[in-house]
């Protein structure tokens, strides 16, 4: 039997050496392939200005915002709409790489630029894009625990 490794950088030698070790074959040409499954997605799907559909690198997502039922994901390049609404956007998203900061608004840890305490249990964060947004009190606590403050 000969199967083709589909995992990351990180893990390909292991999984490798562990297949050859057990007489497994491994190699590109094969019929069977082995995954690494990953409950969060690296991908979103929204649609740009256009309405096209579009796929979206959880890379690339500064900050969600919710404006009623419209959902904004913005990024560096531009502005998009999803379909889903904020709670499902939060479960979806790797809790170790999002945090809801609102009631209205999910941020991604490696976009905060600079985080500025603020009156009566709250901070102002600026996000890479310059976007300033607000941690309210009801999220204070999940926030400093975040970011170990």
């Amino acid at each position: 039997m000969k199967i083709r490794i589909s995992v990351s950088e990180e893990k390909y030698a292991e999984v490798k050496a562990y297949l050859e070790e057990h007489g497994i074959e491994t190699g590109e040409d094969s019929e069977y392939v082995i995954t690494e499954f990953s409950r969060y997605p690296a991908f979103l799907s929204a649609r740009d200005g256009r309405k096209e559909r579009v796929r979206l690198s959880t890379d690339e997502v500064i900050f969600i915002e919710a404006f009623g039922k419209d959902i904004e994901i913005h990024t560096l390049r531009d502005t998009y709409l999803a379909q889903d609404r904020m709670y499902q956007l939060e479960f979806l998203l790797d809790p170790k790489e999002f945090l809801r900061v609102s009631k209205s608004v999910i941020i991604s840890r490696r976009h905060v630029k600079k985080i500025r305490p603020s009156l009566s249990m709250k901070y102002v964060l600026t996000m890479t894009d310059g976007t300033l947004v607000d941690v309210t009190r009801s999220y204070y606590t999940d926030f400093r625990r975040f970011f170990n403050i």
